[in-house]
Order: C-alpha cells, then structure tokens, then sequence
C-alpha cells in the first residue's frame, strides 16, 4: 500500500470517533433577569425611565424602559457576569447599583431605584428677569380676595425677582384705578359724610370733596410709597407672603412689613419707601384738606393709623387672605 494511502488509513478511525463530538456543542447556560421599579425621593413613580445592564464588554450590555407603573424587568442576562444596573431619567440624577452576579436561572428582584432630581445650574440674564418679573405682576394682577377685592401687592411666588421702574409704576397705576378701588372710595366717602368727617360741607359738593380727599391720600400713598420712592431707592414695594415656619416667626414676620422691605439686591432693608410714603401723604393732605382739620396732630394720627392698618393687613395676608385670595401661582 502506498504509504500516503496507508497514512489515511491509520488517521481515519480518529476522524471517525472524534467527528460524533463535533456534532454536539456544550449546552448554553440558563440565562438570568433582573426585575425593579424607579420612584423619585417621595415614591412617585418614574416611567419611561431608562434602564441599562452593564456588562464588562460591549457584547454584555442590556437595556430597557419602566412601564406606566414604573417597573422594568431586564431579560437574558448572561451568569457569572460582573453587571451594574444604570438608571436615569429625564429631570433626574442617573443612579448606578453596585456589581451583581447572576446565577443561571435566577430572577433577581431590585429594591426600587429613587432617583433624586437633577441639581440645574441656571443663569438668568437682566432680560429674562424682567421677563420673570413681568410675568409675577401679571399674576399678581389677577389676585382678588373673594373674587373681587384687589390683592396685588402680595408675593407667593418663592422665587425673588426684582420689579423694574416701570413694573412698580404699572402696579401703583393699576392698583389705583381698578373699579373695586374707586368704589371702596366712593363707600368710604359715604362713611365719611355721614360723620361729617373732615370738615367739608354736607350735600353732593361735600361728598365729592371728600371722595377727592379719600382717592388723592390713596393714591399719592401709593405712587409716593409703592413707586416713585422705591424706584429711587431700589427697594420692592410688595409684601412677600411667608406661609411656612412656626406662627412666631410668621407673626413677626408680618408685624415687621411697615419697616422692613426686601430691597432689589434681595436684602431686607429698612423700609424707608413705605414710611417716606406715608409722611408724604400726609404732609400732602395739609393742601387739600379743610383749613380745621390741617393740624399736626390731625396728620400725625393720619400717619399712625396707615401703619397701623399696614399692620393689621400683613396679618391678615399671612394668616387668613390667602386661602380667599385666587391666584395661578401656588402658595405653601
């Protein structure tokens, strides 16, 4: 036999044997899944959030989406493979679970992933604080206690914007023209006739100097005290609603409004735009009103039930108006 014949006839009982085995591969392990949900800090659900199984090559890396209810399961999962489970969500800080291996078979259940609201670095130009700022007063506008009565001057929004010049000038303007102002007026130069108080004559002529008097005091005070001063001296005009903390600090809080103002830089500062108001007021009454009620004392008592009304109303703004007073933005 030739040798190259008889050298295949020596090999071919190893082929024969050995070609059985090549026909059979190694049975695949039983793949593995990992089932868990996504909250936020308080428990809300989170769905759509995505969920990543990392292994240590790119051939290993899962992915999936939570439901409606927040629950996601990730499905063949290889064994003995190092993973680390990734979430994140749109708004939200990603978070990463710490190595898990599987076993073959094993249906791995997850303590829920509460992820944390992303921390947003902002920076807000002149212009989109003014836009901010205009947007406040435009809702602030619309604030009315019952529905009716004018609120404007009242902060509930937490966020501080400074009011430009002309956004203080448009809330005095608009605080002293809306219709419920000119009717408190006119009822309170009503009160005022039947008192005979100031010492204007009876009749329409005395109602209509009295009603002057009432609006002119009312709206010197609040050009003078809630625009013309604070514009000069950078300091806002309106009362910032604190609504949380002890009925201490709250009561403090709003016994303090007629002397302490928030200035434009975010600061308190004594309010000297209120006070300055008022003595202007005041001192501008001596040309309108009657000759026997121009009187230092007369002024002076003016003065002191203003503040003392500022009073009474920024306690009621902190602990009674706001559940009556309809607005968009949200208070505590």
């Amino acid at each position: 036999m030739h040798c190259r014949h008889l050298l295949s006839f020596l090999l071919l009982p190893l082929f024969v044997i050995r070609s059985p085995a090549q026909l059979f591969s190694a049975p695949e392990p039983q793949t593995a899944s990992i089932n868990g949900s996504v909250t936020d800090i308080d428990g809300g659900l989170i769905p759509g959030a995505t969920i990543i199984a990392n292994g240590p090559n790119s051939g290993q890396h899962t992915s999936t989406t939570s439901d409606d209810t927040g629950t996601f399961q990730l499905r063949n999962l290889r064994p003995a493979v190092p993973y680390r489970i990734v979430v994140s969500a749109r708004g939200f800080a990603p978070a990463t679970s710490a190595q898990i291996i599987l076993t073959p078979g094993q249906q791995l259940q997850l303590p829920a992933f509460k992820l944390v609201v992303a921390a947003v670095e902002t920076s807000i130009t002149a212009e989109s604080q003014e836009q901010i700022a205009t947007e406040q007063v435009h809702e602030a506008e619309k604030q009315r206690i019952l529905g009716v009565i004018p609120n404007f001057y009242v902060v509930y929004d937490k966020q501080f914007v400074p009011l430009t010049p002309k956004l203080k000038f448009e809330l005095a303007l608009r605080s002293s023209t809306d219709v419920v102002t000119i009717a408190g007026t006119a009822f309170l130069a009503g009160v005022n006739q039947a008192a005979n108080t100031p010492d204007y004559q009876q009749g329409w002529k005395g109602y209509g100097q009295r009603f002057g008097a009432i609006y002119a005091g009312g709206v010197s005070d609040v050009l003078i005290g809630g625009a013309i001063l604070p514009s000069v001296l950078h300091q806002d005009p309106r009362y910032f609603y604190q609504g949380t903390g002890t009925k201490k600090s709250r009561f403090f809080h709003a016994l303090e409004a007629p002397f302490v103002a928030k200035g434009d830089n975010g600061e308190w500062q004594p309010n000297y735009s209120s006070i300055g108001g008022d003595l202007a007021s005041g001192a501008l009454s001596v040309t309108y009103l009657p000759q026997s009620n121009r009187d230092a004392s007369d002024v002076l008592t003016g003065i002191v039930t203003t503040t003392a009304g500022r009073i009474v109303n920024a306690m009621a703004e902190e602990f009674l108006l706001n559940r009556f007073t309809s607005k968009t933005n949200k208070a505590p």
